[in-house]
């Protein structure tokens, strides 16, 4: 086959590589000519994806894959067009679907009859039926279900392990009509391989949920899941630190039997999908009183933890806080929704002085950002750990001299690291009792 991978980022690049290892000639589309260079070098414009590096190199070198930032060089003559442009929610939590309409209409202009096109980013319900297949129509001439398909089959993969995720978890699609979902169902199938999975209810594999609206609503399904467990967790941790109780054996105890799967408090929840994918779900339905509590919760836990510092350390007024973690988790280069945006703020709207580290950023990269970047070893009155990065397992006193007290915020580094400094992590029971 002749595919098309619109985007290529962090989700499009490995699929376009996935694609071109089974053998197919895939052009990847993407409006950042840097990107596009680098990719016809076989050189990964974002390091840090396993095997991608290598995948690349196999797929350049064997004249499998290349890239352009011209959709007419890419599109015409396709069997198949995958989507996976960013979609954004702005300041009021609404869709900003900017970017993917100039995508669509980029597209329309050249597609071809006979093209299958599959939307992987996360939408609304609705959203490729109603907005997608009347953009695609109104700019190609063409009719969807008589001279081309449309599906919308969601993206189920974490950034650094792409690979992995997409043999080990179904590949779920949804068509706008029986022979639309046949032809996608066939598609995929040539393109993926698929661990073998005896916990699942059928062979994992290629799933048709039977609209194309059954499929958006599972990927806002699995990820607004997510965010409400946290926030369930953050509840429970919060209510611990009023009470003096470990949070993380109840936890542990909790999820010793089948039927709970209690996640994890922390002092954030960011990234592309987690903070974002819920608002999409209330985009569709605003009545969601569940999820839009525990959007609240969530959003505001950078702000208790700091008010969780203030109350073990005392006055935050003058004192020398470092946040350690610019990424909105640990080893992943990324700030989208990173909680150090909100740390540094509450910190500074109590008076501190603040100072950010994170080993995956050099000091001018933290600076750029708009941080006061921090020098490991030099000296600090508290500090907040926001990102879980290995590298932090094994900081103590060498690396944060005099520090007098530790809010760590994902409860990942070693207690016994700090025998003179005040430790505590939120919902761990280690300070008194309000």
């Amino acid at each position: 086959m002749k595919i098309a991978v619109v985007a290529l980022g962090k989700i499009g690049l490995p699929l376009a590589v996935q694609f071109a290892s089974k053998g197919h000639e895939v052009v990847g589309v993407d409006v950042n000519g840097a990107t596009v260079d680098l990719v016809n070098q076989g050189i990964e414009p974002f390091p840090g994806e396993a095997q991608l590096q290598e995948k690349l190199s196999d797929a350049v070198a064997a004249g499998r894959l290349r890239a352009t930032t011209d959709y007419a060089e890419a599109v015409p003559g396709a069997d198949a067009i995958v989507l996976v442009v960013p979609l954004f929610v702005d300041n009021d939590a609404k869709p900003d679907f900017g970017w993917m309409d100039d995508a669509t209409d980029s597209l329309a202009k050249h597609l071809t009859p006979g093209t299958l096109v599959s939307y992987e980013t996360t939408l609304p319900v609705g959203t490729t039926r109603e907005r997608w297949k009347p953009r695609l129509e109104s700019g190609s001439g063409l009719v969807e279900g008589a001279d081309f398909d449309l599906i919308f089959s969601p993206e189920r993969v974490l950034t650094g392990r792409v690979f992995e995720d997409l043999r080990k978890y179904p590949k779920l699609i949804g068509g706008l009509s029986a022979e639309g979902a046949s032809k996608g169902k066939a598609f995929y199938e040539a393109v993926l391989d698929f661990d073998p999975r005896e916990d699942l209810p059928r062979t994992n594999g290629v799933w048709d949920l039977g609209s194309a609206e059954a499929a958006e609503m599972a990927k806002l399904a699995e990820t607004t899941y997510r965010d409400v467990n946290i926030g369930l967790a953050n509840e429970f941790a919060r209510y611990a630190d009023k009470v003096g109780i470990d949070v993380y054996q109840v936890i542990e105890a909790c999820n010793s039997q089948p039927y709970s799967h209690i996640h994890k408090p922390g002092i954030a929840v960011g990234g592309h999908c987690i903070p974002v994918y819920p608002r999409l779900y209330l985009w569709n339905d605003p009545n969601a009183t569940i999820v839009q509590a525990a959007r609240v919760t969530n959003a505001s836990m950078p702000s208790y933890a700091v008010s969780l510092l203030e109350r073990v350390h005392g006055t935050l007024r003058d004192a020398r806080v470092t946040v350690l973690g610019v990424s909105y988790r640990g080893g992943v280069k990324e700030t989208a929704f990173s909680g150090v945006f909100d740390t540094v703020a509450a910190l500074k709207s109590r008076g501190a002085h603040v100072k950010v580290h994170d080993p995956m950023y050099s000091a001018e990269e933290i600076a750029a950002l708009g941080f006061d970047p921090f020098v490991v070893g030099s000296a600090s009155d508290a500090a907040v750990l926001q990102a879980d990065h290995v590298e932090y397992h094994s900081w103590s006193i060498a690396e944060l001299p005099a520090i007098k007290t530790i809010l760590d915020g994902r409860r990942t580094m070693q207690r016994n690291q700090w025998p003179e400094s005040m430790y505590v992590a939120i919902g761990d029971g280690a300070i008194s009792p309000a």
